[in-house]
């Protein structure tokens, strides 16, 4: 089957559902729906149309970001503007199809924004919306708005044209033409893709090797997850040009078993492209042949280095290994072979749609395009984003994320995933690109953003991720796998009040070491987090190991709880609710809490009512409270 013959059976077949007539109802049921609580919206509506007997298309679609208020439906009514409402449960669902599908009232209280011509009173363009309005959307451009499983969604909105464009261009072009959209590598290293690709098109041997690296292991991350669930087929096609562009005649995606759904979708993808002939031998009529496997990884942080996931295809424990030589060169069993993430691949079959004038025409001098990223932490409008290069980060954090949640002070963010770096309040307005994060220290990484409020101590911040980073490293360089060890002591020491004078420059010695010294990228930037908190919070490092204070009140063992006794009112709420009975007192008894029982779990303190707030956790410092319980009364 020829791409034509496709394009116009999938142009006909939405036509057909275009002039059916029927209401169409678009359920975001990616994992970040799921976890909302979007099947059981999926079901009650089902169930609800079964029992008013209407007839109306239900679709399951991926993630359009919004992740803070899913589950998100739109329901679209032949001549009407499609409509997007938030934050939909069963009882919500009930209401739109009585309301709306019956009745024809949209119910503009409940709705989120609109698509299409007319309007909404009161009901904005959901583009205009203040979380979406500064994204281009180019890797995100069908999530949330295309069934990933029906592959005539994906072609009429311009899917496997780029493919088509590719296959009347020499291998030479397609990777011109990728060297002309500046498109880096979105796995973190951000290496020119065109360059990339000709390195492994030059290289000699057969067969050539395609991976698309689908493990995504950055705690907060979930940009690859999201776009594999939402928009399998961008991915697909990207992975056929870029095979096409280095003679690769096989393939494969290596993605972690803990993302269920997206390997099911990429399962149906494939089968689906099997049967249009847009996989196997002879792709729509041509002389270019690919096949591809899916890969399970089983979660180890370091399969994402490329060297240790090729072990891993092979069968072998996933460990670095030196380079060069390179993968271009040697790769998958010693042939040459390409490694591309999800993120660059989606953008692959777009450019060449579009051309890489296009996507050249967004982004920086050096950082061309778009990126996207999984903000997330102590920010109002968690969710994923596709913003240009070059964007500030006041921006994002402010404008795209609403700032702050409970309007709290912004302390700091950390880019670029568990191996990143940690950015203070003077670094704002910031460049979001790769050669700006890199001179302040951090990195682009994959795209996680987890943005810190005054409430976050950054010493344990630095603590955990060196834990998580520690705890993955494969252990096959001494750098990494004692040095890291040597570093989460210290800090580990740092907040349980045990801070020498020298720790600091001792951790700055050790990351150095670290960094230069470890075999893969993994132990390279597992630093980060530690030396960008020393670089911009020295005074907060300086506290918890001069004074023993942690000023944020997280470090457990350097806060102390007590009870006021001028403001408690023996409500026994607090000593009800104490998991280790470490609060004395009772009726018309002013409470005590028995510091050498206390676990500091701070639950007392979260319990006790707003309006007494009898209750304190300080650090540093003592505060003069009886021993033993006092009647109600006599502290005055």
């Amino acid at each position: 089957m020829t791409f034509a013959e496709i394009r116009e059976r999938a142009v006909a077949e939405w036509e057909v559902m275009e002039r059916s007539g029927k209401p169409r109802i678009l359920v975001g049921a990616a994992t970040c729906g799921r976890s909302a609580g979007a099947l059981d919206v999926l079901q009650t509506i089902n169930a609800e149309l079964a029992k008013r007997n209407l007839d109306a298309t239900v679709i399951q679609v991926g993630c359009i970001g919004l992740c803070y208020i899913e589950p998100i439906v739109e329901i679209a009514k032949p001549d009407r503007p499609r409509i997007f409402y938030s934050g939909v449960n069963a009882d919500i669902a009930v209401q739109l199809i009585e309301d709306y599908l019956v009745n024809d009232n949209p119910r503009p209280d409940l709705a989120l924004g609109a698509l299409g011509e007319g309007s909404l009173d009161g009901v904005p363009q959901l583009f205009d919306l203040p979380m979406l309005q500064p994204q281009v959307r180019v890797t995100l451009r069908n999530c949330g708005f295309i069934d990933p499983e029906d592959t005539n969604h994906y072609v009429v909105r311009g899917g496997y044209s780029g493919l088509a464009r590719a296959l009347q261009m020499t291998p030479e072009q397609v990777i011109e033409e990728m060297k002309k959209s500046g498109l880096r590598g979105r796995g973190g290293a951000g290496f020119p893709t065109g360059t990339k690709w000709e390195f492994c098109h030059r290289a000699v041997g057969t067969p050539k090797y395609l991976i698309c690296n689908a493990d995504e292991g950055d705690p907060g991350a979930f940009m690859d997850r999201s776009v594999l669930e939402g928009d399998p087929h961008a991915v697909l096609e990207g992975m056929l040009i870029a095979a096409y562009a280095i003679g690769a005649s096989e393939g494969y995606i290596y993605c972690r078993a803990e993302y269920p759904l997206a390997l099911e979708r990429l399962d149906i993808a494939l089968r689906q492209m099997k049967e249009l002939g847009l996989l196997g031998d002879n792709i729509l009529g041509s002389d270019f042949s690919f096949h591809i496997k899916v890969k399970e990884g089983a979660g180890a942080f370091v399969c994402g280095e490329e060297t240790a996931l090729m072990a891993s295809i092979e069968g072998k424990r996933g460990m670095p290994r030196p380079r060069p030589p390179f993968p271009a060169q040697s790769g998958l069993w010693g042939k040459p072979t390409n490694i591309n993430n999800v993120e660059t691949l989606a953008n692959v079959s777009a450019i060449l749609e579009r051309g890489g004038d296009w996507y050249a025409g967004y982004g920086t001098e050096k950082s061309k395009g778009t990126k996207t990223f999984a903000l997330a932490g102590k920010v109002t409008r968690t969710g994923l984003i596709e913003v240009p290069m070059g964007i500030p980060l006041r921006q994002i954090i402010y404008d795209i994320g609403g700032g702050i949640v409970g309007d709290k002070a912004f302390k700091a963010v950390q880019t670029g995933g568990p191996s990143g770096g940690c950015l203070a309040t003077d670094l704002l307005d910031i460049s979001v690109d790769y050669e700006s994060l890199t001179a302040a220290g951090s990195i682009m990484g994959s795209g996680g953003m987890i943005v810190l409020d005054e409430e976050s101590c950054v010493v344990d911040v630095a603590r955990y991720f060196l834990d998580f980073t520690q705890k993955e490293s494969c252990g096959k360089c001494v750098p990494c796998r004692v040095g890291t060890k040597q570093m989460l002591d210290i800090l580990t020491r740092i907040t349980r009040g045990q801070g020498q004078p020298g720790d600091m420059d001792l951790l700055l010695s050790l990351g150095q070491t670290v960094n230069q010294g470890s075999l893969c990228a993994l132990g390279g930037t597992a630093p980060n987090p530690v030396l960008t908190t020393i670089r911009y919070f020295r005074h907060e490092y300086e506290a918890h190991i001069n004074q023993k204070r942690c000023p944020a009140l997280v470090c457990l063992d350097l806060i102390t709880f007590y009870i006021l006794p001028d403001k408690c009112q023996a409500c026994m709420i607090c000593q009800r609710s104490c998991p280790v009975d470490a609060i004395k007192g009772g009726k018309k008894l002013i409470h005590v809490i028995d510091q050498s029982k206390c676990v500091k779990c701070a639950t007392c303190y979260e319990v006790c009512p707003e309006r007494f707030s009898a209750i304190v956790k300080v650090s540093g410092e003592t505060i003069e409270v009886p021993e033993e319980p006092i009647p109600l009364g006599a502290e005055e």
